[in-house]
């Protein structure tokens, strides 16, 4: 999906000159009329004495603003302030819909303080000409927020959506219709319906502990109504997770979800957003569409003003070309196809995440073995078809040698992990993770030539560290051609996939692989608490595809995939939304680590890519897809 966040961020900050908007500026949302745009948002003021509460106390306004292009706003003024019983504690994050040549501006109104759920409602101010408001309503005899209008009659009714319960939760977004304009203030009709609003809630809720709420007003697409909301992850945890996604209703009938993202469209990452009143927060509260752009106004980390934009077509294809965005490896029937030999004490235990080479009519595949005392070696096996592996070594290729792969923890991990392989010219270049079990796995390099490779004369040179001490650094590989003359290392420093650039693959001394972050997790993905590289890409007309593992937060590791320009390979031109692989077969659920998928290896065989991959940190198998269809995806998911 193509968002872009406005470089004019925050659009719009707390005014120091004025007590009543001085603390935060928040929760905007836009209307047009006659060719500006008018952000409705809610200010906090000073802290000052408060007559109804009897202390000091912020209090919260409705201001507005007007602009030409929607990023520079001025002549903000107070629009909807605390009058009312009902209210006088506060009217906070304003929705506004036109609707018959009206403007329908709900908020948060609170009646109560010290804060509590029953006297937060929601309130009502109807303004003709955005000048003054010409008439206020309590709406809800119960617990809601969020509320808004539908911007045109559906089958000659007034509809709304608004957040019910949200502060004795679970809340639930529901709908309302209404066949006259007095019937959005009855409290007659309200208290019926709050009697059955389950009934009218939209089932949005993944998991019990999340929270939902309404966030900009209906928008009408050529698919359905467009709905962006706030989805908070874990909202009773002290990890709870802010997030944006969007749904599609129905034309005609909004109670109908057509289509919904299955992950977030925004989560907090700029500083703005982690830093303020209430840190890590977006939360989205209106938008207005742009030819093909949809401009989404949210509240950052409770304090500001800030706009992102949304390529339209991408967040709509996201939702409805599910099938056309998806693509997913096979695994061969024939797995695992590298199983742990007892009878070898080296690899009695474990026998996974293999790197893998095709040089003269083969594929030949290094995997990482495991003893019983932990320590992990390379074995080496060979396929004739790429699929069927019909040779194997009862010996190791390639064993501990150094003191920074030596054990230092009796029966703890040590050794040589992971590797990755890379033909240039006459030798091939190996990285792998070196660990001694006590300080961090580093990334060492060896090389070999390519004819006692294929002669099994292992005759490696000795392994250099070419990552920084003290420093985690795994899932490195050499990339297959140099670019502006130099060669690229592709490496995993914390929880990034990184680049280094090097005039030699000759490291010496103290000359350690840079930390030039490239791809990073996506918050809230599947892919979202760290990234590494699978192995080196493959070269095709359209791009370099470039596969990489993913784990989400909780710990299942997951493929995606990537496409690389061929003339930079640093420019990343589409990005799968979704894994093209994942732990589904019990030797893949179950092992030393479940639910892990981790190839270190792959080779484009005709039109198939065939992927190496480690099953549970405990045996090897191997998984197919066509080169097209993987391609295909990737042009739609554009980047």
């Amino acid at each position: 999906m193509i968002i872009k966040r406005s470089a004019d961020n925050p659009i719009l900050k707390p005014n120091r000159d004025q007590s009543w908007e001085s603390e935060a500026v928040f929760n905007g949302c836009p209307v047009k009329k006659d060719g500006q745009i008018y952000l409705f948002y809610r200010a906090l003021s000073l802290s000052h004495y408060h007559t109804s509460a009897r202390t000091k106390m912020m209090v919260s306004d409705i201001g507005i603003a007007q602009s030409k292009d929607g990023i520079h706003f001025k002549d903000r003024r107070r629009f909807i302030v605390p009058e009312n019983s009902w209210e006088r504690f506060g009217c906070e994050d304003p929705r506004v819909t036109k609707l018959n040549n009206k403007y329908y501006i709900f908020y948060t109104a609170l009646s109560d303080y010290p804060f509590r759920a029953e006297g937060i409602k929601v309130g009502l101010a109807i303004s003709k000409n955005l000048k003054n408001v010409d008439s206020k309503h309590l709406v809800t005899p119960f617990n809601a927020k969020g509320m808004a209008l539908f911007p045109e009659k559906i089958k000659d009714k007034i509809w709304a959506m608004l957040t019910v319960n949200t502060d004795k939760p679970p809340a639930k977004i529901c709908l309302a219709s209404f066949n006259s304009e007095k019937d959005i203030w009855s409290q007659d009709y309200w208290q019926k319906w709050y009697k059955n609003f389950e009934k009218y809630s939209l089932p949005l809720e993944r998991k019990p502990d999340d929270q939902v709420e309404v966030g900009s007003p209906p928008i009408r697409t050529k698919y359905g109504w467009l709905v962006i909301y706030s989805y908070i992850r874990n909202y009773f945890s002290s990890h709870r997770f802010f997030t944006v996604e969007a749904i599609l209703l129905d034309f005609n009938d909004p109670f109908k979800v057509i289509a919904r993202t299955e992950t977030p469209i925004l989560t907090p990452e700029e500083y703005y957003e982690r830093i303020g009143l209430v840190p890590n927060v977006v939360f989205p509260s209106g938008a207005i569409v742009r030819g093909d752009w949809l401009d989404l106004y949210y509240g950052a980390a409770d304090t500001t003003c800030c706009l992102a934009s949304i390529g339209l077509p991408s967040l709509l294809g996201q939702m409805l070309d599910k099938d056309k965005r998806n693509v997913k490896l096979s695994r061969i029937k024939e797995n695992p196809v590298i199983v742990p030999e007892k009878k070898h004490a080296w690899e009695a235990k474990a026998t996974f995440n293999p790197g893998a080479l095709r040089i003269g009519g083969k594929v030949h595949l290094v995997y990482r073995a495991m003893s019983e005392d932990n320590t992990s070696v390379f074995g080496y096996a060979a396929s004739r078809d790429g699929i069927s592996v019909d040779y194997r070594l009862p010996e190791p290729i390639y064993v501990p040698r150094e003191p920074f792969e030596q054990k230092l923890v009796p029966h703890g991990n040590s050794g040589c992990e992971d590797p990755r392989l890379t033909r240039i010219g006459a030798n091939i270049y190996m990285c792998y993770a070196a660990y001694d079990g006590k300080n961090p796995p580093r990334v060492a390099l060896t090389s070999i030539s390519v004819k006692d490779f294929l002669e099994q004369k292992w005759r490696w040179a000795k392994p250099t560290l070419i990552s920084p001490p003290d420093y985690d650094d795994k899932d490195a590989f050499v990339f297959p051609e140099k670019f502006n003359k130099k060669y690229i290392i592709v490496h995993r420093s914390g929880d990034d996939i990184d680049l280094a650039f090097s005039s030699s693959l000759d490291f010496k001394g103290d000359s350690w692989l840079e930390e030039r972050r490239w791809i990073g997790p996506r918050k809230g993905w599947w892919d979202g608490k760290k990234v590494g590289a699978v192995a080196p890409p493959v070269k095709t007309k359209e791009g370099w595809v470039f596969l990489y593992h993913g784990v989400s937060h909780d710990g299942v590791y997951r493929v995606g995939a990537l496409l690389l320009d061929l003339k930079n390979p640093a420019k990343i031109i589409g990005r799968t939304d979704n894994p093209i692989f994942e732990p589904e077969a019990s030797y893949e659920k179950e092992g030393q680590v479940s639910n892990v998928v981790f190839p270190c290896g792959m080779v484009l065989l005709g039109e198939n890519l065939i992927v190496y991959y480690g099953a549970a940190d405990q045996v090897t198998g191997i998984a197919t897809v066509k080169i097209k269809d993987l391609l295909r995806v990737l042009r739609l998911c554009k980047c």
